[in-house]
């Protein structure tokens, strides 16, 4: 009954009728504004009994400021081989669970597909299921509001070149287009999203329901102290100031992409960025101020790296924000659910 009960929410909020009304592209992404990424790392894709994540963090990231959730969907373990790459049940009670929660809050939700390890290792290899799950997932949501968007693939990377990206995403675009003509999505470069590489991406002209995403994390010396899977685990007590060299290089950065998207009239959204917890917590929030701060200054719509697990903004132990950098994030006075 309980996978029952949850498709019939799902269905009842987004029955299958009409698609939502042609959404213009600035203005989505101004609606999609304050972001946090949320359980792509949670066992609750194992089972909902053991998940960290619970439905009242919904209605406390909107209450705290925050207007949307990038929901990372690491799919391809939960779905079967032998059924043309089917995703399971459990996999879709969890996430319509995800889904219909955040937008009864009223949050925007990205659906953003997470896989981009094992498709940057062996992109032919793993390209069946990449288009199966979009195949699914444009079905699935067709009918659902402008609130829910799609990101076609998280950080390509490593064999999928910017070149072979630029193709997949166009063919994995036009598989979305013919159940969601008017659903905005999502598409950054190859080489991890870096905006150093955001003038490798292709988008096509014709398509303008499109948001570019670029990811942040420099200096990595910094923002990865500590963090052993960029070997950096021994490499602690780096600090940032907000000394004016280093507020140079994040403008530097950030006008050239903002120059990017002026020329392409595309809208931008940052869609990670963050400093790992082994960084002392005053550089954090200092680093974090100045990054969200730079973002929308240039009318960018960004998502912080994220709510729990590492890079933490929740402490689950404690069952409380972590509040510098809350703070760091949404600024002292800012209304609920506005930017």
């Amino acid at each position: 009954m309980k996978c029952l009960s949850f498709a019939w929410i799902l269905l009842a909020a987004f029955p299958v009728m009409a698609q939502p009304n042609p959404a213009d592209a600035f203005e989505q992404n101004r609606k999609l504004g304050r972001g946090v990424n949320i359980i792509g790392y949670d066992p609750l894709w194992r089972s909902r009994e053991q998940g960290r994540f619970q439905a009242k963090h919904f209605r406390l990231l909107k209450e705290a400021g925050f207007n949307s959730v990038r929901v990372n969907l690491h799919a391809f373990r939960h779905m079967d081989r032998n059924a043309d790459w089917a995703l399971r049940t459990a996999w879709w009670e969890t996430l319509d669970w995800a889904v219909t929660n955040a937008t009864s809050q009223g949050l925007m939700v990205i659906l953003d597909l997470h896989e981009f390890n094992a498709i940057g290792e062996d992109p032919e290899g793993h390209k069946d299921r990449f288009l199966a799950f979009w195949r699914q997932v444009s079905a699935r949501f067709q009918s659902a509001p402008n609130s829910v968007v799609f990101e076609i693939l998280n950080e390509p990377c490593k064999k999928l070149t910017p070149p072979l990206w630029n193709v997949w995403l166009r063919e994995a675009l036009a598989l979305i287009r013919e159940k969601n003509p008017t659903r905005t999505v999502i598409a950054g470069p190859a080489f991890w999203n870096s905006v150093d590489h955001l003038n490798e991406l292709e988008l096509p002209a014709a398509d303008r329901n499109l948001i570019a995403t670029v990811h942040y994390y420099k200096p990595m010396a910094f923002t990865h102290q500590g963090a052993g899977w960029t070997g950096q685990k021994d490499k602690l007590g780096v600090d940032w100031q907000g000394a004016p060299e280093e507020l140079e290089a994040i403008r530097r950065d950030f006008d050239k992409a903002a120059a990017w998207a002026r020329a392409q009239n595309r809208p931008v959204l940052l869609g990670e960025f963050g400093a790992y917890d082994k960084a002392a917590m005053d550089a954090r929030a200092r680093y974090l101020t100045a990054v969200t701060r730079a973002a929308e200054a240039r009318g960018w719509s960004w998502a912080y790296w994220q709510f729990d697990s590492d890079f933490i903004l929740w402490d689950m132990k404690r069952d409380a924000w972590v509040e510098p950098i809350l703070k760091a994030l949404i600024p002292a006075g800012a209304k609920p659910g506005a930017r």
